[in-house]
């Protein structure tokens, strides 16, 4: 059976299953790949990763460089080898040269490693934040504009301690490279400025039972350090209320995230008050936040506020459609021009300026929030302080931070 050419591209572009011949064909076309998990627990926060990345297509009323950008989705699970499935998908059979994702750590550092064998295409990041993505072994074609889990954590540790009063915490967090980076961002403060941490639990990704992660947390901590994502801090919350547990919380970046402050229960009595940082606080009262917003709540299923997913699929989409338009949407050098386009790159978000390192790594303001309800009856993060401009060494001069090692379940340590 013949099928007319027009027919097959509208296909190709309806399902996202295009050959790589079909990718050339259209001039007037920039194909743009985005990998998200949507699939698996972490799949609410891919659908917000997504609306965030539409909302940069939306604001250039999706043309870059007088084209029209053609978004081809890859899905992934948040497990590194489906990450790097979908990427080679996206790559090798959909022709794209330009792809933005992944969403978690893992999923990141892998995808980073499979750039360093696609020259040609220029990788940018979802959300994926795990510190090695880009601090150690870095490749010369993977850029992040999104920050990572340790500069999400600048100002939390020394507020917990000095503010909070709490001496003695414990952690409860996932066992992969983003929660060793959060658990190290927290920790590189906390303990410096005094603080003990006399227990880690580490559990899998899809936990439904956390019976004995409860159990495990010793007596006498002043509060509990939690580092959990979608479904995994949903479920944890709720068995926490549900067996009394009253030690107050202290929120890693995702767990009081607009994906989780939205769920039902009185898990939401559990979350009131908690203090927690990250790339984002939701009564953030600057235009340019307010603007986001706006433009935001047109996606559809959008959370009251964006999540910060939304926001770091946001910034890097946007800077790839920043750079396409610097390169006049040219990548037929392999992205030559336009990776020296992004690695100079400084712009405004709607969090305020981003520029990057030496390792295509970004720089820019953090957050400090404690959760409150608003008016609405919604819970939200409220603005307690903006920490400017953080570096990935937190600071720290770089051979100092260097010499820190390597994030992981035993680094760092106070007990």
């Amino acid at each position: 059976m013949r099928m007319h050419r027009r027919t097959l591209l509208a296909l190709a572009v309806f399902t996202g299953l295009t050959a790589p011949s079909m990718a050339l064909a259209a001039d007037d076309t920039i194909k743009i790949g985005l990998l998200a998990t949507f699939e698996g627990p972490f799949t609410v926060l891919g659908e917000d990763g997504e609306r965030g990345a539409m909302t940069a297509v939306a604001e250039m009323n999706g043309t870059v460089a007088g084209k029209k950008v053609e978004i081809v989705k890859g899905s992934s699970d948040a497990s590194p080898d489906s990450a790097v499935r979908a990427a080679r998908k996206l790559v090798e059979q959909d022709g794209v040269k330009v792809l933005v994702g992944p969403l978690s750590g893992d999923e990141g550092i892998a995808v980073k490693d499979y750039a360093k064998t696609q020259p040609n295409v220029t990788f940018i990041n979802g959300t994926s934040a795990a510190q090695d993505t880009t601090l150690r072994d870095p490749a010369d074609n993977f850029f992040r504009f999104s920050t990572d889990g340790a500069q999400w954590m600048a100002g939390l540790g020394t507020y917990a301690f000095k503010d909070k009063g709490y001496k003695k915490v414990a952690t409860v967090a996932e066992d992969y490279s983003f929660p060793y980076t959060q658990v190290f961002g927290f920790m590189a403060e906390f303990c410096k400025a005094g603080g003990h941490v006399p227990s880690k639990s580490w559990v899998p990704i899809g936990n439904k039972d956390f019976s004995s992660v409860i159990a495990a947390i010793p007596e006498g901590v002043d509060a509990i350090y939690v580092a959990l994502g979608g479904a995994d801090a949903v479920n944890f919350l709720t068995q926490y209320q549900q067996s009394g547990g009253t030690a107050p919380l202290i929120g890693g970046s995702i767990t009081v995230d607009q994906t989780v402050l939205t769920s039902k229960g009185k898990l939401r009595d559990v979350l009131k008050g908690t203090p927690s940082a990250g790339p984002t606080a939701d009564t953030n009262d600057s235009p340019a936040w307010k603007t986001f917003v706006e433009a935001y709540k047109k996606q559809p299923g959008a959370f009251p506020s964006p999540s910060l997913f939304a926001h770091g699929y946001y910034v890097d989409m946007k800077a790839t459609l920043l750079g396409l338009d610097k390169v006049g949407g040219d990548v037929s050098d392999g992205g030559v021009k336009l990776r020296d386009a992004l690695s100079k790159l400084s712009f405004d978000t709607p969090t305020g300026k981003v520029s990057l390192d030496k390792n295509r790594n970004a720089i820019a303001d953090i957050f400090l929030t404690e959760v409150t309800e608003g008016a609405d009856g919604n819970l939200m993060n409220k603005l307690v302080k903006v920490v400017p401009q953080v570096n990935q060494t937190l600071g720290i001069p770089e051979d100092e931070f260097m010499k820190l090692g390597a994030v992981n379940r035993d680094n760092p340590s106070c007990p």
